[in-house]
């Protein structure tokens, strides 16, 4: 059964503009170009440290097999790792590994 991960962020005090266009303009199609489902990024509403994504896998040995490709890749550990510790703090990550439900559309 597919699952998805609710990967919740908190950006750092000011950084929330400098964050998406990092997020979207390089992880996200990084991320995709190396097979990941990206379905949503989004931000707080009223609160500028907050920042939600969701990828979808379809089974535990997709997401294990997509993990590697993206997190041991040279462009990984040289150009993203470096910039992102910078822009969120890395200690308050929460993921957040959901199923939907018999009814919800993202089945």
């Amino acid at each position: 059964m597919a699952f998805y991960e609710l990967r919740r962020y908190t950006v750092r005090p000011g950084k929330m503009e400098d964050w998406l266009e990092f997020m979207e303009g390089t992880i996200i199609p990084f991320q995709v170009s190396k097979g990941m489902v990206i379905t949503g990024s989004y931000r707080g509403e009223e609160d500028d440290s907050v920042y939600f994504w969701t990828r979808r896998f379809e089974s535990e040995a997709q997401r294990e097999a997509l993990y590697a490709a993206v997190y041991e890749s040279d462009f990984w550990k040289d150009e993203v790792a470096p910039k992102v510790v910078g822009l969120i703090d890395r200690d308050l990550i929460q993921v957040t590994r959901v199923v939907p439900t018999s009814r919800s559309v993202a089945q």
